[in-house]
This record gives C-alpha cells, sequence and structure tokens, in this order.
C-alpha cells in the first residue's frame, strides 16, 4: 500500500532520518517507536505529504484514501459535531453540500438537474446515505452522546473535541488510516473501544500509529517501526516482542562466551515461546503466523539507552502506615473528597485511577500536608518516610538557575560531584549535560530530575502523581521496572495501562460524587468489575 525508498530528511544540516526503505502492507498495524525527538510525528508527516523529504520516495498505490488524525482542535469550531466527522471523507462531504446547495436554489435549472443526478450517483457510491448514521455510531463508541451531534464544535469541551478528531479520522472506512497519539486523554472505555475498532480494521486497510501506551501498541500491533540513531527500521511483533527480543540480542551481542549457534538456538527458542505466549490476545493469530516465519537475523537488535530507576528504602515499614480518616474536601464550590476513609497495609501498591483526577491530586496534597482538608484525620505510622512526585513539578525548577548537579545536591546525603554525576549519568544526562540551569530543561528532562530526588530520599513509602507524563517509552519502562522492584509501598496515579496493570494490587477509584471505590486486585480485575458493575445497571 506505501512504499518508501531511500528516505531522507535534513533538517539545518542535519539528517533526522536516511537511507530509509519500507514496505507498509494491507491487513497490519504498525507501531512507530522512538525516543523524544527521534521524528515519529515528522515521519508521519512525510507519509500523509504535509511535509515533503530531501531525498527519495513514498509512493502510495493509486486509487487509495488516507486518513488522518489531525491536531488543531479550534480548525473546525464553525461546523457541528457530526459535520466534522464526515469531513474525514472530503470528497463525500463535499458533495453532501454541493447537491444541497443545488437543491435549496429557488431558481432550480435542466444543468442544475442533470449535475444534482450525477452527484447523487456519486453520493450513493461513496455510501452517502449511510454517512450521518456511519459517524454517530463512532462518535457513540468515543462515548459522545447523540444529543451532542448537533452542537457546534466551537461549543463543545476540549476532551471531546479529541474524541471528535479521532472519530473524523476513522470515518467512512479509508483504506490507510494515520493516528499520532490517538489515546492521549481518552478513557478507558473509549481506548478499549479504539483497540476493538482497529483490530477489526485491519481486515479492511492499514493503519500506521504513533503512541507512548504501550498496552495499546501491544493489543492493536503487527509490526512495530523503530526511529533509532537517524535510521528507520521495521520489525515483526508488537512492542512486547520488540523490547523483550532487543533486551536479549543485546546481551547475547555481550556475552562472548557463547557459541554462535547457541546464541541462534536461544534466539529461536524465545521466538517460540512468545508466539506462544501471546495467544491469548485477539490479534495474535495474525501475530503468530508473522513470528514462526522471523529468521533469527530478522530480529530487533536496538542499541537504545535506558535510564535506571531504582528507589531503596533505608528502612521497612512498620505496622502502622498509613489512616485515611472520613477526608472531606470542597474546591471552588465542588466536592472534590466526602467522607474517603482507607487503611494502606504493608506491601499495598495503590494505583489511584478514575474520571476525578483533580480529586486524586487533591488527595496526595492532603496526604504530604500541602494542604488541609475541610474536616477529616491523616495519620501516617510512626515508621514511614515518604518522597513524592507532584503532577506539576514548576515550583522545584521555576526561577532557579541552579545547574543539574547543585540542584540535585541538595536532596543528597553524598555532596561530591563524582558520586552525583555518576548518579545522573545512570539517568542519561552525561558530559556538560550536568551543569545545565535546570529551568532550562525540557519536561522529560524535569520529570528525571523529581525521580532522581526520589531515589536519594530513602523513603519507604512512595507518592507518585502521574510519573510517566513528559516521558519517552524509555524512561517509562525504566520507571515501570523500578515501581514494581521497590520493596516499599506505594501510591500513584496515572493513564498508562501496563503500568497500572503491572505494578498496583489494589485499586482506589475516585468518584465524580467525592466517594470512593476500593477493591484489592489487579487493574484488569478492577476494570473487569467495573464492566459487570456496568452491564448489570444498564
Amino acid at each position: 500500500m506505501i512504499t518508501v525508498s531511500n528516505l531522507a530528511l535534513q533538517f539545518g544540516g542535519t539528517f533526522l532520518f536516511q537511507h530509509v526503505d519500507l514496505q507498509f502492507t494491507a491487513g497490519n498495524c504498525y507501531g512507530v517507536i522512538g525516543a523524544n525527538g527521534a521524528g515519529k510525528s515528522t515521519f508521519l508527516k512525510l507519509l500523509s505529504g504535509e511535509l515533503e523529504s530531501t531525498k527519495g520516495e513514498i509512493s502510495i498505490k493509486p486509487g487509495l484514501r488516507m486518513s488522518v488524525l489531525k491536531q488543531n482542535q479550534f480548525a473546525y469550531d464553525e461546523y457541528t459535531v457530526l459535520d466534522t466527522v464526515i469531513m474525514g471523507n472530503k470528497r463525500l462531504y463535499d458533495v453532501m453540500k454541493q447537491k444541497d446547495a443545488l437543491y435549496a436554489k429557488p431558481d432550480f435549472s435542466d444543468e442544475d438537474g442533470m449535475l444534482a443526478s450525477e452527484l447523487e450517483i456519486e453520493f450513493a457510491e461513496l455510501n452517502g446515505w449511510e454517512a450521518e448514521s456511519d459517524a454517530s455510531r463512532i462518535l457513540q463508541g468515543l462515548d459522545i452522546p447523540v444529543e451532542l451531534h448537533g452542537d457546534k464544535m466551537a461549543d463543545t469541551d476540549g476532551r471531546l473535541k479529541v474524541k471528535v478528531l479521532l472519530a473524523q479520522a476513522l470515518f467512512g472506512n479509508p483504506d490507510i488510516i494515520l493516528l499520532d497519539e490517538p489515546t492521549n486523554n481518552l478513557d478507558i472505555e473509549s481506548i478499549n473501544w479504539l483497540e476493538n475498532f482497529i483490530l477489526d480494521y485491519e481486515d479492511k486497510g492499514m493503519v500506521i500509529v504513533v503512541s507512548h501506551d504501550r498496552h495499546f501498541l501491544n493489543t492493536v500491533c503487527t509490526h512495530i517501526v523503530d526511529i533509532d540513531y537517524g535510521k528507520i527500521k521495521m520489525y515483526v511483533g508488537n512492542y512486547d516482542f520488540w523490547y523483550e527480543s532487543s533486551q536479549l540480542v543485546q546481551a547475547l551481542i555481550r556475552n562472548k562466551n557463547k557459541r554462535n549457534e547457541e546464541k541462534i538456538a536461544e534466539l529461536q527458542t524465545f521466538i517460540s515461546r512468545f508466539a506462544a505466549n501471546k495467544a491469548k490476545s485477539k490479534q495474535a493469530t495474525a501475530r503468530r503466523r508473522l513470528l514462526d516465519k522471523l529468521t533469527v537475523e530478522e530480529m530487533p537488535a536496538s542499541s537504545r539507552r535506558y535510564p535506571f530507576v531504582g528507589f531503596t528504602r533505608e528502612r521497612e515499614v512498620g505496622k502502622d502506615i498509613l489512616f485515611v480518616t472520613e477526608i472531606s474536601k470542597t474546591v471552588d464550590g465542588v466536592k472534590l473528597l466526602d467522607k474517603v476513609s482507607f487503611i494502606v497495609n504493608k506491601n499495598d501498591k495503590i494505583a489511584f485511577v478514575g474520571e476525578n483526577e483533580v480529586a486524586q491530586t487533591t488527595m496526595f496534597k492532603i496526604l504530604m500536608g500541602e494542604i488541609e482538608p475541610d474536616e477529616g484525620t491523616i495519620k501516617w505510622g510512626v515508621s514511614t518516610s515518604q518522597s513524592y512526585f507532584p503532577k506539576d513539578n514548576s515550583a522545584y525548577f521555576e526561577g532557579c538557575t541552579d545547574s543539574l548537579i547543585d540542584w540535585l545536591r541538595q536532596f543528597s546525603a553524598k555532596k561530591d560531584d563524582v558520586y552525583l554525576r555518576g548518579f545522573l549519568g545512570r539517568m542519561l544526562f552525561s558530559g556538560d549535560d550536568v551543569f545545565k540551569p535546570v529551568n532550562v530543561l525540557s519536561g522529560g528532562e524535569k520529570v528525571r530530575c523529581m525521580l532522581s530526588k526520589m531515589m536519594l530520599s530513602g523513603a519507604n513509602v512512595l507518592l507518585l502523581d502521574q510519573p510517566t507524563n513528559h516521558l519517552d517509552m524509555e524512561s517509562i519502562q525504566a520507571v515501570n521496572k523500578g515501581m514494581i522492584a521497590f520493596p516499599g509501598n506505594i501510591l500513584f496515579a496515572s493513564h498508562d495501562h501496563e503500568l497500572l496493570q503491572s505494578v498496583a494490587n489494589r485499586i482506589i477509584e475516585f468518584r465524580p460524587d467525592g466517594s470512593i471505590c476500593d477493591r484489592l486486585g489487579t487493574y484488569d480485575d478492577y476494570l473487569e468489575f467495573r464492566a459487570q458493575t456496568k452491564q448489570e445497571t444498564t
């Protein structure tokens, strides 16, 4: 469907990538991954024709329709929600409006009649008679109710606009769909719906998607397109297969003692095991066929660097950890927390979830003593020590001109440069990076600083409010591993399904009315319970 030949893109004398040769075929979903700034979104813009390459060619089979997820939420403010979705098929929308304008003419001529007849034929061929019902079905799948479909986009909530633009990209059975971070700002149900849509759609067309959501990539992808060190390579399998096989290949390359035959045998065993283990997902049959044909030479061997995130505690917690009793809090007239009570037990790793994110952040601030509750009490056990990762870290960096190494020094028991530089090196700050003023760091770099601060704290209870925001996949993976390995207690909020599922053993849902639902078990257990409860109530 799409052939990329000898593609190169140069910015200011430097190649973002070059010598790119790829073939994208129907019936597959390709996940594009790479570090922040590697050029993932830029690559999609090249494929869509929004950007011109410096060299090479992108050829798309003639007659195919491509649909792209738009990023400008204000571009359609003068249109209704339903019209915005139908505009995903521009030709259909133009025919529809031209036809309506003709019929509205007071002096309808014979020539108008002939043109209207031609338009009616094209309208029918483009499935125009089903357009409104199809658009409505997609909107409802993304949880936008019918009563809002006639609203102007200008009057629509920003969170819903994101869903409308996604519906636009999916509308009208395009042959190729390009999606850049489609799960951003989507709720659980909408992500699940999108996953199912893509899985069903792959029988008809092809999807190329950029995403930081590992669970989403694992569910929908047949291939991974990796942008790394100026090269773009394509591999069979989903994200987990790419990541785990990359790690294995790197370990085998480093192992000089093993003979090549032993290494090849180990890789072949890995391919077989992975194909069998992933057989639960809806996509597994197609993916397994691809993996079965995979040769050792085609396996990923990424040399991408990962930060080290490891939390250590200076002492173990005692019997009493945390008692939250009848906490209530109203902010700007909105009751965020209403008589919330829970007790944290030893080994609890608790995920705060639910649509009421402001309530989650408010609870973190109350637990850390940053704000007072209107009523109720918080009691920490005497053996506990806390380290906190706030959702908004600007207070730590704004107006601060300290170098990175001096900024971190204030949180470290060891003050010498050699120790701090070594520590920062593990967080991928090397060379002159450590002398950069912290107020000019990127969002991801500031997050790595905050994680470094927590790692130096020695606390036995960690509180993290959206720790993976602004991070690339490598850093998210490192945070995930660090949280799993931590032997103390964790209370955290996140949108990352994989992080929630692999770390939490208890889920507290913050509801819109200020109450909570507290359940033992994994995140997937909680989702199953929630779906069952919803089914019973309907």
